[in-house]
């Protein structure tokens, strides 16, 4: 097909509706960095119609025009020479505009009316040579009503194109690309009403279009109409692609007044967020195949998804917040030491194993994930997450549930400070964003989870507490009558002193809040910002950043403490092991364990496990009970499988980024929650809550 240019992979700067508008359109092009040549001698059957123009330097780079050459402007002429001149000399790809198409009829004979600014070009024309009439007639006849570009990512037409019409050649096909679709009312200036068919569009490929001036591009379901007014006095806009970035200059002047008025202000909210307002079920139900980076296809089976949707519609909070869920995380390899479960020798076992060479290790604070998105005011909460009266952010919980009932107070304050800490370290500035999403420990343990321990392994220990020191009493009046005890003395007094071990393990990680004073907040992650998703940054980036913003409200914000370790440096690995010693014999939880770089693949080209923690001895009781330690006991915990925590570990890892990333793409609301719901189904499947 004509129209298939999918071999054509880009970079491009795709360039709106033109209009007749020279100077900006030279302007734009030089801005772009184009350079641009024009002959004394415009001889029209040269290779070059009176131009040269030469891509960036070092660049290989295309321009794409949406059509619409001509009419209103003061030198259509002047932009056909360049525009056809770009073309013959492969610099520039082009697709026709309304106004392209009736000016073709106008050369070749038909009736059509004068009117919209044709009368003008016609006579700009006028002062051209027959030859060049001929040619710009040649030039309009060949070009093509769409584009299909990038191996079928991109689509360029004029006003837009449904996806069942991609890669398509129909008469159907042609007007839509020409025209877009109306209702087959006219407004109150007499215009037609268009049908916006972007607000239903679905496809994976992006559409790039004009026809309608806007005032401000803006992204709607991975659509964009970069038609911004030039000749109404606006701004003639190019996107590049694939950096989705925008460049405009601003007309010289008010060629031609607007039948309609352009929008004098930007809405409240952008157009895609008011296309987000609803969620549709049909896009989580059943079964998903998730293309992500990092894994080619995530499949979501169709129960755990029944099995999220009942969580996310009861529990999860407002779904424009919550753009992202962390992943579970994998313990390490069974320890080989025959009176631990866990140490950290097995942990870099595995990272050297799979050829990652550095590592982090960070203390793992006795609390619970939490995943705070913040903004420095409501106004940027407006505009960046589409929410209104709902404070400057939130904090939820790896399952999408508040930490905070709506509304509190205590919220609004424990985020209040933790902005005052961001303005203080000139992070707002630094970063240029008026947001930005991290992932936390929050301290004490949720109120679930103080439950969980005071009600059920509290109460194991309690009652062991209690009943232990009567039965061992017995056990002694029996031995000192003559009873063979065969070792039951011994066992007793060592269960008596394990659950009191219990008991000041679990003691450590509750305690009562009152108020915002009895919160800890530790940050290990800043996950994007403005235009930024930071997975490309290395984790003592991430560490030295939180710590810059920590030092400024210590309290209530704890900075992380980490190691580095370099498997070649054996110093610093016997170091990291001797500070995990150090930190569980002293109660602390133990360790998290990350390969430097944030996303790391094995030697084979597999996805390494974004992190594996490495627990405490002690601090192990809380999870197996008092009596884990038992020979017996270990002997059996020690024939876990971590195959399948370590497979959905991976698969959450890569639904989370890549959630983030569209996010910070802007893509649909839905395009991220696909991501969102596909992790919080993972955590539906059936796994030892334990590992």
């Amino acid at each position: 097909m004509w129209n298939d240019k999918k071999y054509e992979i880009g970079p491009f700067d795709i360039i709106g509706d033109v209009h007749g508008c020279y100077h900006e359109l030279k302007e734009l092009l030089e801005k772009l960095g184009y350079k641009i040549t024009k002959h004394r001698e415009r001889n029209v059957f040269d290779q070059h119609f009176g131009y040269t123009v030469k891509a960036p330097k070092g660049a290989s780079r295309k321009v794409i025009f949406v059509g619409d050459y001509v009419d209103r402007g003061p030198a259509s002429n002047e932009v056909l020479r360049l525009v056809m001149s770009m073309a013959k000399q492969g610099t520039a790809i082009c697709v026709p505009g309304n106004h392209d198409d009736k000016l073709n009829r106008k050369i070749g004979g038909s009736d059509v009316q004068m009117r919209h600014g044709l009368k003008q070009t016609w006579e700009q024309l006028a002062t051209e040579p027959p030859e060049f009439l001929k040619a710009v007639r040649k030039f309009l006849e060949g070009l093509i009503s769409h584009y299909v570009f990038d191996n079928g990512r991109l689509v360029v037409a004029h006003a837009g194109l449904r996806e069942n019409m991609h890669g398509r050649a129909s008469a159907e096909v042609r007007a839509f690309c020409l025209y877009g679709e109306t209702t087959g009312e006219t407004d109150e200036f007499g215009l037609p009403v268009r049908y916006n068919w972007a607000k239903e569009y679905r496809g994976r490929a992006m559409v790039v279009y004009g026809h309608t001036p806007v005032l401000h591009p803006e992204w709607l379901n991975n659509t964009i109409d970069i038609d911004t007014g030039c000749v109404f006095g606006g701004q003639l806009t190019a996107l590049r692609y694939p950096e989705r970035e925008l460049v405009s200059v601003q007309a010289k002047k008010v060629y031609y007044e607007p039948t309609r008025p352009l929008m004098a202000a930007a809405p409240a909210l952008s157009l895609q967020q008011e296309d987000d307002d609803l969620l549709h079920i049909a896009d989580v139900m059943g079964k998903r195949i998730i293309s992500t980076r990092l894994m080619t296809n995530v499949i979501v089976r169709e129960e755990n998804s029944a099995a999220a949707l009942e969580v996310m519609s009861r529990f999860a909070i407002n779904p424009k917040w919550l753009v992202y869920l962390p992943p579970t995380m994998s313990p390490g390899e069974t320890s080989a030491h025959p009176d631990y479960l866990e140490r950290p020798e097995e942990v870099f076992g595995y990272f050297q194993k799979i050829g990652v060479q550095q590592v982090v290790c960070e203390e793992k604070h006795m609390g619970s994930r939490a995943v705070v998105a913040i903004c420095k005011d409501e106004a940027a909460a407006n505009r960046r997450f589409g929410v209104r009266n709902e404070g400057i952010g939130k904090v939820w919980t790896r399952t999408g549930r508040s930490f905070f009932p709506d509304g509190d107070a205590l919220e609004a304050a424990f985020l209040k400070r933790f902005c005052e800490a961001l303005y203080k370290a000139g992070f707002w500035e630094k970063h240029q964003t008026g947001w930005a999403l991290f992932d936390c420990e929050l301290m004490p343990w949720s109120a679930k989870a103080q439950g969980l321990i005071t009600n059920q392994y509290a109460a194991v220990g309690a009652s062991a507490k209690a009943a232990l020191p009567t039965v061992l009493s017995a056990l002694k009046a029996a031995e000192a009558r003559g009873v063979a005890m065969d070792g039951l003395v011994e066992e007793y007094v060592q269960r008596l002193g394990m659950a009191e071990q219990f008991t000041s393990a679990y003691r450590r990680y509750c305690w009562e809040v009152a108020s915002l004073d009895d919160y800890r907040l530790a940050p290990f992650h800043l996950l994007a910002t403005e235009g930024k998703a930071h997975f490309d940054k290395k984790h003592d980036w991430h560490m030295a950043e939180i710590h810059a913003i920590c030092e400024h409200d210590p309290r209530f914000l704890l900075a992380t403490p980490y190691h580095l370790v370099d498997f070649q440096e054996l110093e610093t690995v016997t170091a990291a092991i001797a500070w995990w010693e150090s930190l569980t014999s002293n109660g602390g939880e133990g360790m998290v364990v990350k390969p430097l770089d944030f996303i790391a693949g094995s030697e084979s080209g597999k996805l390494a496990q974004p992190a594996l923690k490495c627990r405490g001895r002690e601090y192990l009781r809380i999870i197996y009970g008092p009596e884990y330690t038992l020979p017996r006991n270990l002997q059996l915990l020690k024939k876990r499988n971590l195959g399948q925590k370590r497979s959905m570990a991976a698969r959450e890892f890569a639904l989370g980024v890549e959630g983030l990333e569209r996010f910070v793409r802007k893509e649909p609301l839905r395009r991220v929650h696909e991501c969102v719901f596909g992790v919080l189904a993972m955590e539906t499947e059936g796994v030892d809550p334990r590992l």
